[in-house]
């Protein structure tokens, strides 16, 4: 790529090429390429709850709610972004599917898979949550395990990349590394990849056998292979981002891994679509356009290409972030009928009532890392758990992660089986084993294995503790403050812990669990839940003092 940053308009970033002098006249007209792109849609086939938050358009100073996503509304924005452009081709950044709300994960997320194939989706680069249900289950293309939908799952249309994810025992990519189109003879490469940190952000057993490398080493190494065939133009789709300052459609500022990734990119690589961070912006990082779509469906971005028939490099390349509102773009029929076939097997499910609450329970932490609803989410699994033949679980922990949405106060306030399922959509078995007050201890200070992205575990009522951010790593936990019910946590007395399975096998980093001894398996995280609202409703956000940050 041979470009140079210009300054923008609108939120989009144009990258130009300077042409020596008198060869304006000469040059052939460049070729247009159009590159609709999402990320992170996690199965939200309807509307998420909130839908965007962007800058209030009359006052920047405070934050809106935009209702937004849907893939009957995306099918939408998409098709009319297509019309009057020769050549165009609709791309994903990962996490297509995992973490859904209930209307795609009972069918094992075939409605998404489906419905983004109906899109016209082409390429997508896999995520981390791509491989929540392991390597078996990604690779399923054809209907190995169909579920009991309305019809036959027949797989995907769309290609997946995996150019670092690889099979050690092969020391193949688990999917091809990139995939090339030509658009008016003119040949464009897309790259595929995860982020490195995947095994650390899924069970341990779903990535077995699986290597997960270097992100920007990966691509670098590609560019002499695509070099070879001919190929200039080079477009990487990668699971992983930054966050950004600004609203949705700009970048004044980002930070985040994607800023170094980028500029140890290849000067190859002309353009990154990003996502993982859950974020939406439209970037220069190192003079290469990069961006992200925000989360569950509710922004598309248009990125429009210039391509040199000589060079055949990118030569200019603009985006923009389009909002898909609910309000402006009709339902597109064919999504419509797709989702209603589901809705049939799903929905009395989906409505049984589990209870109600007083005000919506947020996933939100505070400055300690506690939230309202995670709590809630622990003293489920402890209520689950704690007697003698269940466990006799003392203690409950939970990872914030499995903690994935709001359960927002509806008319009445009641809470149905899918708003349950939707703030706990891993359906991860709970488990009961026995750690040493030092091996609780221990399990809470690799909280901060990731000291800029720290996982802080939800705890159960009358479990309290206080940590010091000031500590180096290994010394944040303060010892005396560890105390269940008022009493001090004993280094050397045993207590029965509840956690989910993909805690007890060290998921997110937390090794020390898999020394727990005595295992009892349990009933799965939301029906924990489930039954818990059943059992207290109406349920109400409590104070959030079960953990203290000193500093």
């Amino acid at each position: 790529m041979r470009t140079s940053l210009l300054p923008s308009l609108a939120g989009a970033l144009l990258l130009m090429l300077a042409l020596p002098p008198g060869a304006a006249a000469q040059a052939a007209p460049p070729i247009d390429l159009r590159i609709l792109a999402i990320n992170d849609f996690h199965g939200n086939l309807l509307p998420p709850p909130g839908g965007i938050r962007i800058a209030d358009p009359d006052d920047n100073t405070r934050k809106i709610n935009v209702p937004a996503g849907g893939a009957e509304h995306m099918a939408t924005l998409v098709k009319q972004l297509r019309q009057g452009t020769r050549n165009t081709i609709f791309v994903a950044a990962g996490d297509l599917i995992g973490a859904s709300p209930f209307l795609s994960a009972m069918f094992h997320d075939e409605p998404t898979i489906e419905s983004l194939s109906m899109m016209g989706l082409e390429v997508a680069s896999v995520g981390n949550h791509e491989f929540d249900e392991g390597k078996v289950e990604l690779l399923r293309m054809h209907p190995t395990d169909i579920c009991q939908g309305p019809h036959p799952f027949l797989g995907a249309r769309f290609h997946y990349l995996a150019a670092s994810t690889i099979e050690t025992a092969s020391g193949k990519t688990i999917f091809p590394p990139y995939e090339v189109r030509e658009f008016d003879g003119i040949r464009v490469a897309f790259v595929g990849l995860t982020l490195k940190g995947t095994p650390n952000l899924v069970s341990p057993v779903s990535v077995a056998g699986l290597e997960f490398r270097d992100e920007a080493d990966t691509v670098n190494a590609l560019v002499p292979e695509l070099k070879a065939q001919g190929i200039e133009a080079i477009v990487v789709l990668i699971h992983e981002g930054g966050f950004p300052a600004g609203d949705y459609d700009e970048c004044p500022g980002i930070s985040g891994p994607i800023v170094d990734i980028v500029r140890k990119f290849d000067r190859a690589v002309d353009v990154v679509i990003s996502g993982h961070t859950h974020q939406a912006y439209v970037c220069a990082i190192d003079g290469r356009l990069v961006t992200s779509g925000d989360k569950y469906g509710t922004i598309v971005t248009t990125i429009d290409l210039k391509l040199d028939p000589t060079t055949r490099d990118v030569v200019s390349a603009k985006a923009d972030n389009v909002i898909v509102r609910t309000g402006t773009y009709v339902k597109d029929p064919e999504q419509t009928a797709l989702l209603a076939s589901y809705d049939k097997f799903a929905a009395p499910i989906a409505n049984r009532l589990a209870g109600s609450i007083t005000q919506t329970l947020s996933r939100t932490p505070n400055d300690a890392g506690e939230s309202p609803l995670g709590d809630i989410v622990a003293d489920a699994q402890l209520a689950a758990t704690s007697a003698d033949n269940n466990g006799g679980a003392v203690i409950a922990f939970t990872n914030p992660g499995g903690v994935r949405t709001d359960i927002p106060k509806k008319e009445q306030g009641g809470v149905t089986y899918a708003d349950v399922f939707a703030s706990q959509p891993f359906r991860n078995q709970l488990v009961t084993l026995t750690l040493t007050g030092m091996q609780i201890k221990n399990m809470l200070e690799q909280q901060w294995l990731d000291p800029k992205r720290p996982r802080v575990l939800q705890v159960s009522k009358g479990f309290n503790y206080a940590w010091d951010n000031a500590k180096p790593y290994g010394d944040r936990i303060i010892a005396d403050r560890m105390s269940l019910h008022g009493q001090r946590i004993d280094p050397a007395t045993s207590y029965r812990v509840t956690v989910n399975n993909f805690l007890a096998v060290g998921g997110d980093g937390f090794t020390v669990l898999k020394e727990g001894v005595a295992q009892q398996f349990g009933v799965y995280d939301v029906d924990a839940l489930y039954a818990y609202f059943q059992a207290n409703s109406p349920i109400g956000p409590a104070p959030v003092d079960r953990i203290v940050r000193m500093n």
